[in-house]
C-alpha cells in the first residue's frame, strides 16, 4: 500500500529529488585546490571522506527504499508533544552570562553564550527543510525561540549545506548583522543572498572571531542542495575557545575511531560538546554518514568532552526512527556505562554551568 498519493509525489517531485539528494553519497563534485600541496580530503573537483568509500545512489532507489522498502519509518504528524519542551526565558538569554550557558532552540540549532559573546549553530528557523516552501519535510515542534527573540548574534557556525542546517530564510533574516563561519566553497551561495560577511574555512583552519579563537576540524558527511552538486562544498565541525571555555560542534556526521580521537588529542578537552543523536535508521541505509546514540557516546569520549548535549532530533521527519526513539537509545547507552555526562533538554530550556577548576 502506498504511503503518499500519486497526485501528491507529482507535485512533490521536486523537492522530494532535492531533500533526497541529501541521503544519497555519490560522487559527483567540483571544487579545485588552487595550487601547493593538496590535503588528502581534496580532490581534483571536490572534497572526499578519507574513511569510507563513496557509494553510488540514485533518487530512485532511495525513493524504493523509503516507500516500498521492508523498513518501517515512524509517523511523525502529532507527535511534536513527545518533545518536551519549556519556556525560554528570554531575559536571562539578554544579559552577559559569568558562567557558558546554552539553549537547544530545535534540530541542531543551539545558542552558545559566555563572556557577552552570542554564537548560533547550524541554525534553521523555517518551517520545512526543503528548497520549496509548500512541500518537503515539516517541523513537527516549533523553534523555542524566534528570530525576533535571539540577542545580538555574534557568529554562526556553518557545518554543510544540507537543508536542515543550511536555512536560506534564516540566512536571509539574520543576514550581515552576524559572521558567518563556513566551510570550503560557500562564500558565492552567500553572495547570491546579499550576505557578504563570510569567513571559510578549510579542516583545521584557525581564525580569531571577536574574541573566540575558532577551528574548523573533520567530521565523515557530504554535501549537496541539488542531484548535481554533491561534494562540492565541504562539511566541517567546529571548536570553539572563548577564555576559559571551550566547546566542541559536530554538525552531522558518521562515526570512525581515527578523526574524532585526534580532534581530542589536538583540541581537548572540552568543556561542552554538541553531537547529533538522531537521524540514523534504517540503519544500514545511514549508518556511514550519521552516528547513532551508541556511536554518539563514542564521539563524547573521543573529544574528550566533559559534558555533550544530544540534538538533530525531535524537529523534522527526515529518517525511520521515532521521534523519541534517540532520547531513549541515549539512556540506554549511557546507563550501561554508568554515564551522566551526556544528556539532552527541553527545546528552549537553558542550562548554564561552572568551568572546572573556577570558582
Amino acid at each position: 500500500m502506498l504511503k503518499l498519493a500519486w497526485y501528491y509525489k507529482l507535485i512533490t517531485l521536486a523537492a522530494l529529488l532535492t531533500v533526497t539528494a541529501m541521503f544519497l553519497p555519490a560522487c559527483s563534485s567540483s571544487y579545485t585546490e588552487k595550487g601547493g600541496s593538496r590535503p588528502k580530503h581534496h580532490e581534483d573537483n571536490g572534497f572526499r571522506n578519507l574513511y569510507i568509500d563513496k557509494k553510488d545512489s540514485s533518487f530512485f532507489g532511495f525513493q524504493k527504499m523509503r516507500y516500498f522498502g521492508e523498513d518501517k519509518w515512524a509517523e511523525y504528524d502529532g507527535q511534536g508533544h513527545l518533545v518536551e519542551t519549556t519556556e525560554a526565558d528570554i531575559q536571562q538569554l539578554n544579559k552577559p552570562s559569568d558562567s557558558p550557558q546554552f539553549t537547544w532552540i530545535g534540530h541542531s540549532t543551539v545558542l552558545v553564550q559566555y563572556q557577552g559573546i552570542n554564537i548560533l549553530t547550524d541554525p534553521i528557523f523555517g518551517q520545512r527543510a526543503s528548497p520549496i516552501a509548500f512541500a518537503g519535510p515539516k517541523r513537527v515542534t516549533q523553534p523555542a525561540i524566534s528570530l525576533t527573540q535571539l540577542p545580538k548574534i555574534d557568529f554562526v557556525l556553518i557545518s554543510h549545506n544540507h537543508y536542515d542546517h543550511l536555512d536560506k530564510y534564516t540566512v536571509q533574516k539574520i543576514g550581515n548583522t552576524a559572521t558567518w563561519l563556513v566551510p570550503l566553497g560557500y562564500k558565492g551561495w552567500f553572495k547570491n543572498l546579499g550576505v557578504t560577511n563570510v569567513e571559510e574555512f578549510d579542516w583545521w583552519d584557525e581564525k580569531k572571531i571577536s574574541a573566540a579563537h575558532v577551528t574548523a576540524t573533520p567530521s565523515q558527511h557530504w554535501t549537496a542542495r541539488g542531484l548535481n552538486d554533491r561534494y562540492q562544498q565541504l562539511w566541517a565541525a567546529w571548536s570553539v575557545q572563548i577564555g576559559d571555555f571551550k566547546f566542541w560542534f559536530a554538525g552531522d556526521t558518521g562515526y570512525n575511531d581515527k578523526q574524532f580521537k585526534e580532534i581530542g588529542e589536538r583540541l581537548g578537552p572540552f568543556d561542552l560538546a554538541i553531537i547529533p543523536i538522531g537521524g540514523y535508521a534504517p540503519r544500514w541505509f545511514m549508518k556511514d554518514m550519521h552516528i547513532n546514540p551508541a556511536e554518539a557516546l563514542k564521539i563524547h569520549h573521543d573529544v574528550q568532552a566533559k559534558l555533550s548535549l544530544g540534538v538533530h532530533w525531535g524537529t523534522f521527519p527526515l529518517t525511520a526512527e521515532p521521534i523519541d526513539e534517540p532520547v531513549e537509545k541515549l539512556q540506554e547507552a549511557t546507563a550501561s556505562l554508568y554515564e551522566s555526562a551526556f544528556i539532552t533538554t527541553p527545546l528552549g530550556k537553558t542550562l548554564s554551568f561552572e568551568l572546572s577548576g573556577k570558582k
